[in-house]
C-alpha cells in the first residue's frame, strides 16, 4: 500500500472525513495566504527500559492530531487540535484567516514530489512481542554483568515509534510519509573500591526491531558500553590550557552540529543573527573542509523522504572545501531570502510549527590516514566521545564536554583522561583543521536535536581531523 492510500485509510475512511471537503477546507483557510498547509498526524509510540535486573520502565502511546498553518509575509498562524474531524478543521480554519494577506500574495511554489522510497513501512512496534522485547532486555543486562565482575549497574532501553503525516496544501495537493524509528540504549557503571564509572552505548534508525535481537548485534552495544566504562575507570585528570586538538570520527560530529550546524538554518540567518550570516561565498573553513546536510540516506535516524511541509528532502552542500555554499532552509525562510527550501522545514508534532532544522549533518572525508593526525600532534588531547554542551548561535562560542578522551604524547595515545571540556567559537575552529583523515562515518543512530522547545531526530558524522589549537579546560593540578 502507498503512503498516501495508509494515511488516506488512517485520516479519512478511519475518521468518516470527505478528502474534498478537507481540500475544499484547506484552501478556504490559506487560499489568502502566501503559504500554508494542513498536517494530518498519527504516532504510536513506546518505551522499555530494564534496570538491574527487572523491567523498571514500560510505556505505549497512540497519539493523533492536526496542525493548520497560514503563513503571511512573515507572519505565521496556527491552529492545532487532537480531534481529527471537519468541525475541528473548520474552526481552525477561522483562527488561521485572521492574518489574511492585506498585500498582493507572494505565493510559495508548490513542493515537487517525489517518488523516493528511503526505509521501510512496516510498524516496529507490532514485532517482536513486549515479552521477547522484555527478554533481550535482560539478556543484554546478564551478559554485561558476565563480562566484567567490576559491573554494578546496567541500564538498557528500546524505544520504538510509528509515525504517519499527510502534508495537504491548497489546490489538492497531498503528499505522505510513513516514518518508522527504533532505538538500543545500554548504560554501564563499573566500580573499584570507591571509585565508580560510566559508559553508555546506542544505536538505531528507521528500520525495524529485528536486526536488534541477534546477539551479534547487542552484544556490540554492550562491549562498547563496558570498554568506555573501564577506559574512564583508568582515566587520569586532564591537562588544560590551549593545545592541539584530534577529533575522532563518527559520533565527535555532534559538535560540528552544534557549534557549526545551528549556525547554518535558515531563519538564524535570515535574521542575521548567525555567525555565518551574510557570508555565502566567502571562505569560512579551512581548505578540505566540506561539510552536507543529507536528509536521503536508506534508514538512518535523520533521514526523512519529505520533510514535514512537504519538501523531498536533499543532499545539502552547505561548506563546500571551505567556502559557505548555502543555508538550510525551511518554505517560509527559503521564500523571504529568495531561494529554494531544501527539505529542512521540520517539526516536533502536529502542535508545532515547521522551522528549519537538520538531518544527517556530517563532514567529507580529507586525504590523511587517521594515524597521520595522531602522529603530528606532539602533545594534545584525542577527543573520542562527546556528552553536554552550550554554544552560543550568534557568536559560535561552544563549550562542550569529553566522556571519552586521551593524552597524546609524542605523536602517540597514551592514557586516557576525564573532566576534560573543549572550549572555541565554531567559525574560528574551522579555521583551525590542519588535517582530514580519510575515514568519515556518521553515528550509530541516537541523536536527538533540540530548538525552541521542539525535539527531532538527527544524525552526525565526520572523519578523524586535528585542530592546531583549542582551549581545554581540564582537572589537573
Amino acid at each position: 500500500m502507498s503512503d498516501i492510500a495508509l494515511t488516506d485509510d488512517l485520516f479519512y475512511n478511519r475518521t468518516g472525513m470527505d478528502i474534498k471537503r478537507v481540500e475544499s477546507l484547506t484552501d478556504n483557510a490559506i487560499g489568502d495566504c502566501d503559504d500554508g498547509e494542513l498536517f494530518l498526524e498519527y504516532r504510536q509510540s513506546e518505551s522499555i527500559t530494564y534496570d538491574d535486573g527487572r523491567v523498571a520502565n514500560a510505556s505505549f502511546d497512540n497519539s493523533q492530531g492536526f496542525g493548520l498553518r497560514g503563513v503571511c509575509d512573515e507572519a505565521t498562524a496556527y491552529a492545532h487540535s487532537t480531534e481529527i474531524t471537519e468541525t475541528a478543521i473548520k474552526r481552525a480554519s477561522n483562527s488561521v484567516r485572521t492574518i489574511q494577506s492585506k498585500s498582493p500574495i507572494n505565493l510559495s511554489d508548490r513542493p515537487t514530489g517525489t517518488n523516493i522510497d528511503l526505509y521501510t513501512d512496516m510498524n516496529p512496534l507490532g514485532s517482536p512481542s513486549f515479552e521477547e522485547k522484555v527478554e533481550l532486555l535482560g539478556n543484554i543486562d546478564a551478559y554485561a554483568r558476565k563480562s566484567d565482575q567490576r559491573v554494578r549497574q546496567v541500564t538498557a532501553s528500546l524505544a520504538g515509534s510509528w509515525q504517519a503525516v499527510q502534508i495537504c496544501r491548497s489546490g489538492g495537493l497531498r503528499v505522505a510519509d510513513i516514518r518508522p524509528m527504533v532505538r538500543l540504549s545500554v548504560s554501564i557503571i563499573v566500580g573499584d573500591g570507591n571509585k565508580q564509572e560510566t559508559g553508555s552505548q546506542g544505536a538505531g534508525g528507521r528500520t525495524t526491531y529485528d536486526q536488534w535481537l541477534s546477539p551479534d548485534r547487542w552484544q556490540v552495544q554492550v562491549d562498547e558500553a563496558l570498554r568506555q566504562a573501564l577506559v574512564n575507570l583508568e582515566a587520569v585528570p586532564a591537562p588544560a590550557g590551549e593545545m592541539p586538538i584530534v577529533l575522532g570520527p563518527g559520533w565527535p560530529g555532534v559538535l560540528l552540529h552544534e557549534a557549526i550546524g545551528h549556525g547554518l538554518e535558515g531563519d538564524f540567518n535570515r535574521k542575521k543573527t548567525s555567525a555565518f550570516s551574510e557570508l555565502l561565498g566567502q571562505r569560512v573553513a579551512a581548505p578540505g573542509v566540506t561539510v552536507v546536510d543529507d536528509g536521503t540516506i536508506p534508514d538512518r535516524r535523520g533521514s526523512i523522504t519529505i520533510d514535514d511541509e512537504g519538501t523531498p528532502s536533499n543532499y545539502n552542500i552547505l561548506i563546500e572545501d571551505g567556502i559557505l555554499r548555502g543555508y538550510m532552509q525551511d518554505r517560509l525562510n527559503a521564500r523571504l531570502m529568495g531561494v529554494n527550501p531544501t527539505g529542512n522545514g521540520r517539526r516536533q508534532s502536529y502542535a508545532h510549527s515547521p522551522m528549519p532544522r537538520m538531518t544527517n549533518t556530517y563532514m567529507l572525508n580529507g586525504n590523511s590516514a587517521p594515524e597521520e593526525c595522531i602522529q603530528a600532534v606532539s602533545k594534545g588531547i584525542y577527543a573520542v566521545n562527546f556528552g553536554g554542551g552550550q554554544v552560543d548561535i550568534t557568536n559560535g562560542k561552544f563549550v562542550f564536554s569529553c566522556t571519552e578522551a586521551y593524552l597524546i604524547e609524542n605523536g602517540k595515545i597514551t592514557a586516557p583522561v576525564k573532566g576534560a571540556t573543549l572550549i572555541g567559537n565554531g567559525p574560528d575552529a574551522l579555521t583551525r583543521v590542519k588535517l582530514i583523515a580519510n575515514d568519515s562515518k556518521l553515528d550509530d543512530g541516537v541523536g536527538t536535536c533540540g530548538k525552541d522547545g521542539q525535539s527531532v531526530p538527527v544524525g552526525v558524522g565526520q572523519p578523524t581531523m586535528m585542530l592546531d589549537s583549542l582551549t581545554v579546560g581540564g582537572t589537573a593540578v
